[in-house]
């Protein structure tokens, strides 16, 4: 059988990480040959590169396209193709939407996967919960998508701009993604490292109660994409699918730290409750973007794991390793 060949755009990134990590820890019958793309996370290559020895790394603009044909070149046409890449901070997409679209919009991607001759490559794309309005609880893949920011919208465009265009995609509608540091330390902040953290110093802490998501436990979202590749190679049938990828429980901000001060023994009297109303964050926010996962779950044949266990196994990681918050 053939070694297939699996590009991660946007590998130096959160899930691209530990994507990558589980990839290349396969060695049953379909080990992959592994090729990842990083812009300006440049500062985290080698870290990733010693742990993922067999990959190629290539710099890549996503607005201009500029380093694919290095991919062709160097690794070959690719038969999974998964885009993590994105600008993903609502309140930089929001003072910069031309950047958003340009760079959430996968135009230069898709172009270059069009230049192939064989027009047969899986596209899995990371999209967000945040396409939905965020006035209901539950939301389901065919409820109509009413983005209340720039990047909800740039998201939106992107799924339309996918399915017109490439044959064969799978696009995930992702909640929060948490769980465990990346072996190369991402820059940004973790939800559930930064909670324990705060509460940590044993001073109060404003948490929303009036704002629900259904965080899903990285390893989880991890899974999903394997499953999704595996079931593209050994299936080879043509694949148009759209899931919503969550954990099983809606959660408040408020439940989030209630749920890490329980595990850790904190004080809960320092989680302040307040409304996502009262704070100005220089994007309008979705109140409720909870999602229903059944067709996930039935697709798939996976039980993601619940919110308070996620936060146990993070947490545990972290004594572990000593992550750096």
């Amino acid at each position: 059988m053939e070694t297939k060949r699996v590009l991660v755009v946007g590998g130096t990134g959160y899930l691209g990480q530990h994507l990558l990590l589980s990839l290349s820890q396969i060695k049953d019958n379909a080990p992959y040959d592994l090729a990842f793309t990083y812009h300006s996370n440049s500062n985290l290559l080698q870290p990733l590169l010693d742990a993922i020895p067999h990959s190629l790394a290539f710099h890549v603009d996503l607005v201009t396209g500029d380093g694919f044909q290095s991919i062709a070149s160097e690794f070959g046409r690719p038969h999974v193709v998964v885009n993590c890449a994105a600008l993903s901070v609502p309140r930089v997409c929001e003072k910069d939407p031309d950047a958003a679209m340009s760079i959430n919009v996968p135009n230069s991607l898709v172009n270059w996967l069009s230049s192939f001759e064989e027009r047969d490559t899986l596209l899995i794309h990371l999209s967000t919960d945040q396409v939905y309005e965020g006035v209901k609880s539950f939301y389901k893949e065919e409820d109509e998508t009413v983005p209340v920011n720039v990047y909800g919208k740039s998201k939106v465009a992107a799924e339309q701009f996918i399915s017109k265009r490439w044959p064969n995609f799978a696009i995930l509608r992702s909640s929060i993604i948490f769980g465990p540091q990346t072996i190369s330390p991402v820059p940004k902040s973790l939800p559930i490292q930064w909670i324990d953290d705060v509460l940590s110093k044993k001073e109060q802490v404003e948490f929303f109660h009036d704002e629900f998501r259904c965080p899903v436990y990285v390893k989880d979202a991890v899974t999903i994409i394997l499953s999704l590749i595996n079931k593209w190679i050994i299936e080879g049938k043509q694949m148009k699918l759209l899931l919503n990828v969550g954990g099983p429980d809606r959660v408040s901000r408020v439940q989030m730290a209630e749920t890490v001060a329980h595990v850790r023994g904190y004080n809960t009297s320092l989680i302040k409750q307040v409304s996502a109303s009262s704070v100005y964050r220089g994007v309008s926010s979705p109140a409720d973007i909870s999602m229903d996962i059944s067709k996930l779950i039935q697709t798939l044949n996976i039980s993601p794991t619940s919110f308070r266990d996620g936060v146990i196994l993070t947490l545990e990681l972290a004594q572990m390793h000593g992550d750096i918050f």
